[in-house]
């Protein structure tokens, strides 16, 4: 059972000077900040993205996955290669070991067969697998584009309350960003007899900088607040944000990557969920911000979900990217890796 402390809520930020660069922008950045070092989760308003295109992604990705089966693995991952794109069925994906009780479809930023990254082979880089259904893809990369866009002005907030300034974080990191982007949907139905899935998805932080998500009216995302386990319900034409490990890297611990969990879905329909990962780029050295107050490093691998030490990480964030990615699809790494 979920142990919730129902007195707890996440804060909204309405980031509408942030995002348009108006008065304002430094208090809405003080915000972030403190939502950061509180419990690494907001829901942000105001952030210019369409309602209408959030909608039509919900219509198109409800057609999408009514389909039978059979057919959505016409787009299957094993597909995308080394791209790591395309759809995977219930169960086709581990936590902790743990099948998610979630099907999905992968997603990133759209790179032609043509393109340089492409043809050197690189990792979670190429073309979409794009299901055919009208419209489909149009909406994706539009959606895609706009919530990138707010990923960009989020992570200059961020970095104004870090007191750096507004580039930082372009400037070294995220200048060509690493956008992964997922549709999951989690059924509404009883765990098959002999299927140990707990939750939709187990607890686990995520791996970059920072997730942008948007969650349908059903709901079921639970955080792990240092108060304890507090539930993150929808709030309408709102996006949840939280931070991810490099970010809890880069500050030494300032800015900690927050533990979270779904609840399995017993709602009588399927739940829709949206999560766009605004990492660094590929071949980006994930480095301390240097001279930043209060950033200790302190090993908490006892404490982590995974026992891994964040701060022990030298290298290119692609190279820790694949490292949990292999994690998450064990069959598809030994495939294409």
């Amino acid at each position: 059972m979920t142990t919730t402390a129902p007195f707890l809520s996440l804060p909204v930020i309405d980031v509408a000077p942030l995002v348009a660069g108006t008065a304002g922008r430094d208090d809405v950045a003080a915000q972030i900040g403190a939502a950061c070092r509180a419990h690494g989760f907001f829901y942000v308003t105001g952030h210019g993205v369409d309602a209408a295109l959030v909608q039509r992604l919900e219509d198109l990705s409800h057609q999408f996955f009514d389909l039978p089966e059979e057919t959505k693995m016409q787009w299957r991952m094993a597909l995308g290669g080394r791209a790591w794109r395309g759809f995977f069925p219930l169960g086709g994906e581990l936590t902790s070991g743990r099948p998610d009780w979630k099907e999905g479809l992968y997603l990133g930023t759209e790179l032609p067969a043509t393109h340089p990254l492409v043809q050197a082979k690189m990792p979670v880089h190429g073309p979409n697998l794009f299901p055919d259904v009208p419209g489909f893809r149009e909406t994706i990369l539009d959606y895609m584009a706009a919530v990138t866009q707010l990923g960009h002005r989020l992570m200059e907030g961020i970095a104004l309350s870090l007191g750096l300034s507004a580039a930082y974080f372009a400037e070294r990191y995220t200048a060509d960003p690493l956008i992964l982007f997922r549709l999951f949907n989690y059924p509404s139905q009883p765990v098959p007899e002999g299927l140990d899935v707990q939750w939709g998805v187990g607890e686990h932080t995520d791996y970059g900088l920072l997730t942008i998500l948007h969650q349908d009216s059903v709901g079921g995302l639970a955080v792990h607040t240092p108060g304890g386990w507090i539930d993150a319900p929808p709030i309408a034409g709102s996006f949840v944000c939280n931070i991810g490990d490099m970010l809890d890297r880069m500050t030494g611990g300032l800015y900690k990557s927050t533990p979270h969990r779904v609840k399995r879905n017993t709602s009588g329909r399927d739940r829709l969920s949206f999560p766009l990962f605004f990492d660094p780029n590929f071949e980006a050295r994930v480095q301390r911000i240097e001279g930043l107050a209060g950033a200790e490093a302190l090993d908490d691998s006892a404490e982590r979900w995974d026992r891994a030490n964040v701060h022990a990480f030298s290298g290119r964030y692609g190279d820790y990217l694949l490292a949990k990615v292999s994690k998450v699809f064990p069959q598809l790494r030994d495939e294409v890796l």
